[in-house]
């Protein structure tokens, strides 16, 4: 059974028992803070767990994309050197919500793997939980009498709360589960060892494939456990393990979700994969990260220097290191490899063959940039050798390296060794561990439980209409952050937009009779719209009125709208290929980034801004349609964004011919927009370009500014009409006073020279130059020391100049010296000390500058003091 077929025959299982089938979440995670990556199955119904919603289907099955690289579940490090880790992984899971429980769900997973997948009985294990006293957690003996029916007892086996008691994260819903363990071994190893004593010791041949989470308790913020009304199922199965277990294989790379990609790794490298060593592992590696980067490019996470772009990166740059080192990749090629993918998941994954194009292009231009950081880095790391003065180098400067540059420590642990050096590990490490404890501290948010003073599922937004209603807190929970200290306020109803879509949140006020408080943000967490206060009431359970800034509304709302009509202006002036990849509406401004490979050119912005203006003031009106079935809006025409998770029912914006499915806040009318204004365009990441517009005052504020510099610059050039022609011919006279400058220069250089060469001293066979000059530039260095190479054999060269207040050294020295021992990098190194400064270059070049030119002198006589000692016989 291939792994397509097997995706599809655990559907339709679960189809046959009454389970809504749904389709996987976006990978990457929105209104989450505790998320970046969708990490397990159970994420999208985290909001059901919790009671903040109700949900439609009381029983639900899927196959979900997950990515797990940070946080908790780190299996990063960990990818490629087995056979059964992954960053990237499909979790095939069935839900129920207050609907069956333990029975249903263990007989279900039984009769699946050995009725339906014919999956041999007596290699099955099955775990529970045994408690836990000081929580008072008694034994899951529950699940336990409906193992027995299925499997004998000593294969039913008790495990700790650490394997067999699953939590959310540190409060919320949790509870017992039940793991199926499989044994995979040859049947002599099964003979010699009991396959029991090897469940989860991490054995590659006993492997947990099933989890049954039996959610049954809440987590409260100090510690304690409370029953929850209803009792859940969540249970997640490791796609890629069924896979290999299903297809007769001992590894899950020599299935058919990753073999095609290895023989594809192969062809394009020479190297064959299955030999065993460094390149088995390489292959893995980028296989994995393939899928990741893929999927995450596919739900609109591109690389990029923040967050969940920043895990993107690393896991790229990771791939590309693997195969520079490994596999002898200086080019480009994990690129190549789309195609591949697309024909092994396109038909389970329609986003991956809809954006293949892009997935690839976005790739190919970050392996080309790392490439480059490569070389950058491998550049420092001399620099950094020539400055050390022992074989140790200090791990500080290789955890510059790495954090800076994004230059691996393994890569410069392995460069190192090649020219007999090491870097201390247990400073690399130090910095690092200082580095993610500050980390944890900045992003660290201490929330209390929540104090619930009404029982209400969810809240109604009523915003869209109004913008002030009367309301009551349902729940309220103290935060404090940094230490500042903010509630968390939950209403019945609220008129107050919660950040989202791209969309800034509200502001505005809470206030009765004894209280006015600010509601400095509102925010989304799932499902639930948090509103951020300075303070709690006196009385939380009062009536309050809660009344929107109207007047930020307003401009968030031109600038929302704004977005719209520049999408649909983008489409057609650039290509219907261009798609949005994320925005920022804020009062202030606004901010959309979409996908185009090319610069926009002037005439092209200009049109842009004319089509946006052109429909502002056509006054079109707003065509809003709630509560919509989401494929009803997509035949009508609305654009959806890949990445964004859409509900059953939508809701779709029309202005003109821009209709899209969207939550957020628009104008009535076009016209109240006013104005629309490019202020920039730029590259943000490989295939993205960014613009950032004003609209209404902001643009009109704008555009006076610009008048107002026009104007200075014509009082400038005392010119009352077009100031292009005296700019133009100032730019002129610049450029010509330059050149006379640059020919001064070279005549100042070839006296400079001269004079060197009259102060050359023959020493055993050696010319040596050591002196202090007067320079225009370091170029001017550069030069004449390239020059007299060329002409002096057997050359030593040490010079110093003071430029601009600071100090200057160059040294250079013949082959035939280098040869002998004596570098240029490694002298530089060693004298930069005297001029407070540092530098580097190569062995026959290197240069230094600091900021003590009187040091100079010192630093001209070390050099010398280092040549006499090399060359010495």
């Amino acid at each position: 059974m291939n792994s397509n077929q097997l995706r599809l025959a655990f559907l339709d299982f679960f189809r046959k028992k009454n389970h809504h089938i749904v389709p996987s979440a976006p990978i990457v995670v929105k209104n989450d803070p505790s998320l970046m990556f969708t990490n397990a199955g159970m994420n999208q119904f985290k909001d059901i767990f919790l009671g903040n919603m109700q949900t439609e289907h009381p029983r639900v099955a899927n196959s979900q994309k997950c990515l797990r690289v940070s946080g908790k579940h780190n299996d990063l490090e960990e990818v490629g050197h087995d056979t059964y880790h992954h960053t990237m992984f499909e979790m095939l899971g069935n839900w129920s919500f207050g609907d069956y429980f333990k029975e249903d769900a263990i007989k279900w997973s039984y009769e699946f793997l050995v009725k339906e997948l014919q999956i041999p009985q007596d290699r099955l294990y099955a775990t529970v939980f045994e408690g836990y006293t000081p929580e008072n957690l008694e034994p899951d003996l529950d699940a336990k009498q409906w193992w027995k029916k299925y499997l004998p007892e000593d294969r039913i086996l008790t495990g700790s709360k650490k394997d067999n008691f699953w939590e959310m994260g540190d409060t919320g819903p949790c509870g017992p589960c039940s793991e199926i363990h499989i044994d995979i071994r040859s049947d002599q190893e099964r003979k010699a060892t009991d396959g029991a004593t090897l469940v989860n010791n991490d054995h590659p041949g006993v492997i947990e494939i099933w989890n049954l989470v039996f959610i049954q308790h809440n987590r409260k913020a100090d510690g304690s456990l409370e029953k929850l009304p209803m009792q859940h199922v969540d249970t997640g199965m490791g796609f890629e393990r069924l896979c290999m277990v299903v297809q007769n294989k001992q590894s899950n790379y020599d299935t058919d979700l990753f073999l095609p990609l290895t023989d594809k790794i192969g062809a394009l490298t020479g190297l064959q994969y299955g030999t065993g060593g460094k390149s088995d592992i390489a292959m893995r590696v980028v296989a994995d990260h393939l899928r990741t980067l893929a999927f995450s490019i596919a739900d609109g996470q591109v690389p990029s220097n923040n967050k969940a772009g920043y895990v993107i990166r690393r896991i790229l740059r990771r791939a590309v290191r693997y195969g520079y080192s490994f596999l002898g990749q200086s080019a480009p090629f994990i690129y190549k490899l789309v195609p591949v993918l697309v024909d092994i998941m396109g038909e389970a994954y329609p986003e991956l063959p809809a954006q293949q194009k892009f997935i690839e292009k976005v790739i190919e231009e970050e392996e080309s940039s790392f490439l480059r950081t490569l070389e950058t880095g491998i550049k420092m790391l001399d620099q950094v050798i020539a400055r050390s003065e022992s074989e140790i180098i200090d791990g500080k400067s290789a955890f510059e390296l790495y954090d800076t540059y994004g230059f691996p420590p393994d890569l410069t642990r392995l460069i190192l060794k090649e020219k007999g050096y090491t870097f201390n590990h247990e400073e690399f490490t130090r910095e690092m561990d200082g580095q993610k404890s500050r980390s944890r501290q900045d992003a660290r948010v201490e929330a209390g439980d929540w104090i619930v003073l009404k029982n209400v599922s969810g809240e109604d937004f009523v915003g869209y209409d109004v913008t002030e209603a009367e309301v009551e807190i349902t729940r309220y929970r103290k935060t404090v952050s940094k230490g500042s200290e903010l509630y968390h306020l939950v209403f019945d109803k609220t008129p107050f937009y919660a950040e989202s879509g791209g969309q800034v949140g509200d502001t505005g006020m809470l206030s009765n009779e004894t209280d006015q408080i600010r509601i400095i943000n509102t925010i989304k967490e799932n499902e639930l719209n948090i509103h951020i206060a300075e303070k709690l009431p006196a009385n939380p359970e009062g009536k309050f009125r809660a009344v929107v800034d109207d007047e930020k509304r307003k401009l968030t709302a031109n600038n929302h709208t704004a977005t719209h009509l520049l999408h649909d202006a983008l489409r057609n002036i650039l290509g219907s290929h261009v798609e949005q990849k994320g925005s920022l509406v804020h009062h202030e401004y606004l901010r959309f980034d979409f996908s185009h490979f090319q610069k926009p050119g002037d005439e092209e912005l200009t049109r842009l801004e004319n089509e946006v203006n052109r429909m502002i003031r056509e006054n079109l009106p707003r065509t809003e349609h709630r509560d919509v079935p989401v494929e009803e809006a997509r035949a009508s025409g609305a654009i959806s964004l890949f990445g964004e998770k859409y509900g059953n029912r939508v809701r779709t914006i029309r202005f003109g011919n821009s209709v899209e499915l969207c939550g957020g806040i628009h104008v009535e009318r076009t016209g109240q927009i006013g104005l629309f204004k490019i202020v920039s365009e730029s590259a943000i990441a490989a295939g993205i370009r960014r613009i950032e517009a004003v609209t209404g005052p902001r643009a009109e504020e704008w555009v006076n500014e610009q008048a107002a510099m026009l104007k200075q610059i014509k009082a400038l050039l005392k010119t009352s009409d077009d100031p292009v022609r005296p700019l133009q011919q100032l730019i002129k006279d610049k450029s010509s006073l330059e050149k006379q400058l640059e020919k001064m220069s070279k005549a100042k250089a070839t006296n400079l020279k001269s004079m060197l060469m009259e102060k050359v001293q023959m020493k055993d066979g050696i010319n040596i130059i050591a002196e202090i000059v007067e320079a225009d530039s370091p170029a001017t260095l550069k030069d004449i020391s390239f020059q007299l190479k060329g002409e002096l054999p057997g050359l030593f060269m040490i010079l110093g100049s003071e430029i601009s207040g600071k100090a200057h050294l160059a040294v250079m020295i013949s082959e035939e010296l280098t040869q002998k021992g004596l570098r240029a990098d490694q002298v530089i190194g060693k004298i930069s000390g005297h001029i407070k400064g540092g530098g580097g270059g190569q062995s026959f070049f290197a240069t230094a500058g600091g900021k003590n030119p009187a040091g100079m002198g010192a630093a001209i006589n070390s050099a010398l003091d280092i040549a006499r000692g090399t060359l010495q016989p």
